[in-house]
């Protein structure tokens, strides 16, 4: 995918997330990693069905805009719930979850881009 459509995507899912009540969003610059991505989202929820419900508008941002997701997770009760699209992959957390998976402090060597 191209760098200007990642970017627009990537502001397409920061916005409604920051709409529709997630905590703490954070983007990570993955670009100079060895991860084949090129951003992390991460964001905290608090509950089941409001990490179930982003889910679903995210995977809508994606679909609307014609990516092909690698793979999702698609059940329920989750303390870390991803979707990765390739050059975007948004990771949502529980509390709990967030502070035991610690995805900031190991990937800590890496640009962080204001929300």
């Amino acid at each position: 995918m191209e760098l200007d459509k990642v970017k627009t995507v990537l502001k397409q899912v920061i916005s409604l997330l920051d709409d529709k009540d997630a905590k703490d969003i954070k983007i990570i610059d993955m670009k100079e990693s060895s991860l084949i991505v090129d951003y992390f989202v991460i964001c905290t929820v608090d509950s089941d069905a409001l990490m179930s419900a982003l889910r679903d508008y995210v995977l809508k941002i994606f679909k609307d805009n014609k990516i092909d997701l690698i793979t999702y997770d698609k059940g329920k009760n989750y303390d870390w719930m991803i979707i990765d699209a390739g050059s975007i992959v948004v990771h949502f957390f529980t509390k709990e979850g967030r502070e035991f998976y610690d995805l900031e402090g190991l990937w800590s060597e890496f640009d962080r881009i204001e929300v």
